[in-house]
C-alpha cells in the first residue's frame, strides 16, 4: 500500500515515544541530563527557597510567576518552530488527555498545598539539593500521599475519571490555529511578565522602565517570533497543522491518486501474515458485525470513531469497510479532515472482499491458476475457519460440546487404531516409569518460546508442525491428550492444536491419574513413531497481540477476561512490572471452572460452567478476549468457552499481562 502521510520536511525525527524506547538506556540517559539540567536553572532561578516560593502569593516576589510563563511560553514556540522547520510532528510526541474535574479539584488542592509548604514536588527536589529539612518533610508527604492515592484508588476512581474529553486541541476547541494561539500566549505573557515587574517595582519606588533591558529584549523577541510563525504558517496552506481541516484539493487528490483505499486481496494477505500495526474497523451495526466479520476486527459506530481512534492516529493502517463503500468514504474523507493519514477503505467492502477472496474456486466463473487457487483456499482456511476446502463449515466455528473431554474407557478402547495418537504431558521421569501404551511424551514447554522479546509465546505454526510430524501425527488423526497435575498444560497442547488447524482431538478428563484409578494397564516401552509430513498452517485466526486489546480497551467493545487468580487481578500480588488488570477486564480465574478429583484437577460438568458464564457474558456471539501471565491458564478458559460452551469470537491474548505490564504506556488499573 502506498503510504501518504505529510511529514513537514526531509528532516524529521523519531522520538523515543513514537519508537517506544522510554524504557531504554538512552531515554533513561537523556532523561537524567534533562532533570539535571532543569534542577540547576530552577536552584539559580531561586526554587530552592520555599520563602521565594510563597512569596508570589503575598505579591512580595514574583519569581514564580516569571519562570512559569517563561517555561510555557518557550515550549509552546520552540515545538512550533520545530514543526514549522519539518524537525517534528505532533504525532510523535506523547499528548495529555483533558480531565476537567480531576485537573479542577488536584489544581485547588496544588494550590492550597503550595500556599501553605511552599513547595511543589518538582522545587521541593531542588529544595532537598539544597539541604532544606522542609523540603525533605514536603517530599514524604508526597510519598505518603501516593500510597494513599493508590490504596484508595477504588473511590477516588470516579473524581480521576470525571470530566474526562480525551486529548483537546486548541484548533477544535477554541476554533483558532496553534500559531494564533501562541501569538495570543505571547502577548498574555508579556503583560504578565510587565504586571510582575509593575508589583515589584511598586515596593521599591523605582520607575517600571528603568533598568528593564532584558526584559524589553525579551518581549520584543517573543511578539516577534509568534509572528513570524503565525506569518508562515499563513503563507503555506498546503502544510495544514495536524489536526487541522486540511484543503479540501488534498483529500481530492489523494483520492485521485489511489491513496485512499485497500484491495480485497492485499487487505486478506496482510490479516493473513498478521501484520504489526494493521487496524480493521468494521462500522457496521453490530447486529450485522456478529453476524460474520473479519478476525480481529473492532466494531466501531461510525459517530465514535475521532475518539476510538485517537490511539492509532498516524499510527499503523487503518482499514474501515461495511457491507459496501458509501458509510467507509464518508468516514475516512471526515477523519482525513481531522489529520489522519493512514484511515483507508476496503475496495468493494465486505461483499467484494467474501466475492474476490472467500468464494470457493469451484464457483468462480473463470478456472484460477494453481497459484491463486492455493491462495484462494489459505484465504478461506484463515477467515471461514475452514482445515479444508471441500468442507462447508469449519470446526473452528462449531463447539465440540462434551465430546472435548472423554474418560478412561473410551480411550481404552482406542489403543489399537493407528488414526489414534496419545500425548503424555507428565514430566520424563514420571513417563519413563509408566504410561499408556504407544503415548508419546511432549513437555508443553517444548511447545513455547521467546516471540520479539516476550517469554512462552505459543510456537508459530510452521515449528509446531514440525513437532507434529516428529511425532508421526498426521491432519486426519485423533489426538488424545493426557495431562498430570495441571489441565491448563492439557489446554496448552490443545490450542497449539488449534494454532494447526487440527480440529480431531480430545482431553483425558482427570488426566493420567483417571486412568490408573480406573485399573487401566500401563507399560514402560517407547514407541515406535514413523515421522509424518505434517504441512505448515497459515496464521491462526483467534491470537491478538496487545496492539488489538488495547483498540478493545479504547472502543469499549466486547469483555477483556482476566483469568489470573484475584490476587494478582488486583494488585495485592505481583510477578511482572507493574501489578494491577486491564482497564474494564472482568476477573475469573481459571481454577473456578475445576474440581478436585482424588486431588487431581478436572473440569467442571458443562451445565455448571454454562451457567457460571451466563452471569458475565451476555451472549454466545460477543466478543471475548481472555488472558492470563503468559497464556497458560487463559488456554483453559479459551477451550472452555469455545470447545465445550460453544461460544462464537473467543481470542486468546497469548503474550497476556506479562508482556501489557511491561509496556508503560498502556494503561492498568
Amino acid at each position: 500500500m502506498p503510504w501518504h502521510h505529510y511529514s513537514g520536511g526531509s528532516g524529521m525525527i523519531s522520538t523515543m515515544y513514537q519508537l517506544d524506547s522510554l524504557d531504554s538506556a538512552k531515554a533513561f540517559l537523556a532523561s537524567l541530563l534533562i532533570g539535571m539540567v532543569f534542577g540547576f536553572f530552577l536552584e539559580r532561578a531561586g526554587f530552592g527557597s520555599s520563602r521565594k516560593l510563597s512569596g508570589v502569593f503575598y505579591f512580595s516576589d514574583m519569581t514564580v510567576i516569571k519562570v512559569m510563563f517563561t517555561a510555557v511560553v518557550t515550549a509552546a514556540l520552540g515545538l512550533a518552530c520545530c514543526r514549522s522547520l519539518g524537525i517534528i510532528s505532533i504525532n510523535e510526541i506523547y499528548l495529555m488527555p483533558t480531565v476537567y474535574g480531576a485537573y479542577s479539584v488536584g489544581g485547588l488542592i496544588f494550590g492550597v498545598g503550595f500556599v501553605m509548604a511552599g513547595w511543589c514536588p518538582g522545587t521541593a527536589s531542588t529544595g532537598l539539593a539544597s539541604g532544606k529539612i522542609d523540603a525533605l518533610i514536603f517530599l514524604l508527604g508526597v510519598v505518603i500521599g501516593s500510597v494513599a492515592f493508590n490504596e484508595m484508588f477504588g473511590l477516588i476512581k470516579p473524581l480521576y475519571e470525571s470530566g474526562q474529553r480525551g486529548i483537546l486541541f486548541i484548533d477544535d476547541t477554541l476554533g483558532i490555529s496553534m500559531e494564533t494561539f501562541n501569538v495570543c500566549l505571547s502577548v498574555a505573557a508579556v503583560a504578565m511578565f510587565w504586571g510582575c515587574e509593575w508589583i515589584e517595582r511598586r515596593k521599591t519606588g523605582r520607575p517600571l522602565g528603568e533598568g528593564n533591558s532584558v526584559l524589553k529584549a525579551v518581549s520584543v523577541a517573543l511578539l516577534t517570533l509568534a509572528m513570524a510563525l503565525l506569518a508562515v504558517t499563513t503563507g503555506r496552506p498546503t502544510s495544514p497543522p495536524p489536526g487541522a481541516p486540511p484543503p479540501e484539493s488534498q483529500l481530492l487528490g489523494a483520492v485521485e491518486m489511489g491513496l485512499d483505499h485497500v484491495e480485497p486481496e492485499e487487505l486478506a494477505d496482510r490479516m493473513l501474515r498478521h501484520e504489526p500495526g494493521l487496524i480493521v474497523v468494521d462500522i457496521r451495526p453490530a447486529a450485522e458485525y456478529q453476524g460474520y466479520h473479519l478476525p480481529n476486527a473492532l466494531n466501531i459506530a461510525m459517530k465514535d470513531l475521532h475518539q476510538a481512534l485517537h490511539p492509532y492516529k498516524n499510527t499503523g493502517t487503518i482499514v474501515l469497510y461495511s457491507n459496501g463503500m458509501t458509510h467507509p468514504v464518508q468516514a475516512r474523507d471526515s477523519l482525513y479532515r481531522s489529520g489522519y493519514r493512514n484511515a483507508y477503505i476496503l475496495t468493494d467492502g465486505l461483499n467484494g472482499f467474501i466475492n474476490r477472496c472467500l468464494k470457493p474456486t469451484s464457483l468462480r466463473d473463470e478456472m484460477l491458476p494453481p497459484e491463486t487457487a492455493d491462495q484462494v483456499r489459505a484465504w478461506r482456511a484463515f477467515f471461514l475457519g475452514l482445515t479444508a476446502p471441500q468442507k462447508k463449515a469449519g470446526p473452528a466455528d462449531k463447539p465440540v460440546s462434551e465430546n472435548l473431554l472423554v474418560d478412561a474407557d473410551w480411550l481404552e478402547q482406542q489403543l489399537d487404531r493407528a488414526d489414534t495418537k496419545i500425548l503424555d504431558l507428565r514430566p520424563q521421569p514420571e513417563y519413563n516409569t509408566s504410561h499408556i501404551a504407544n503415548s508419546l511424551a511432549l513437555n508443553t514447554e517444548h511447545l513455547r518460546m521467546n516471540r520479539g522479546g516476550v517469554g512462552s509465546m505459543l510456537q508459530p505454526g510452521d515449528m509446531l508442525a514440525r513437532h507434529a510430524s516428529s511425532m508421526g501425527i498426521r491432519p486426519g488423526d485423533t489426538v488424545v491428550i493426557v495431562y498430570g497435575a495441571k489441565t491448563q498444560d492439557a489446554t496448552l497442547a490443545g490450542i497449539a492444536l488449534e494454532r494447526l488447524g487440527h480440529s480431531s482431538y480430545k482431553i483425558l478428563n482427570g488426566g493420567f491419574a483417571a486412568w490408573t484409578s480406573a485399573g487401566k494397564p500401563v507399560v514402560t516401552e517407547l514407541p515406535q513413531v514413523v515421522a509424518s509430513d505434517y504441512p505448515s498452517p497459515g496464521p491462526d485466526a483467534f491470537t491478538v497481540d496487545y496492539r488489538t486489546v488495547r483498540g478493545y480497551v479504547a472502543s469499549d467493545k466486547g469483555i477483556i477476561l482476566d483469568v489470573r487468580p484475584a490476587d494478582y487481578f488486583n494488585g495485592t500480588k505481583s510477578n511482572e512490572a507493574r501489578a494491577g488488570h486491564i482497564p474494564g477486564a472482568i476477573n475469573r480465574p481459571y481454577t473456578e471452572d475445576l474440581t478436585q478429583v482424588n486431588e487431581v484437577p478436572r473440569l467442571k460438568p458443562v451445565g455448571e460452567l454454562a451457567k457460571a458464564y451466563d452471569q458475565i457474558i451476555p451472549s454466545k456471539d460477543t466478543t471475548v478476549i481472555i488472558h492470563c501471565r503468559t497464556g497458560h491458564q487463559a488456554s483453559q478458559t479459551f477451550l472452555v468457552l469455545k470447545r465445550l460452551l460453544g461460544y462464537q469470537n473467543i481470542l486468546w491474548f497469548d503474550a497476556g499481562w506479562s508482556q501489557w505490564a511491561s509496556i508503560k504506556e498502556l494503561p492498568a488499573e
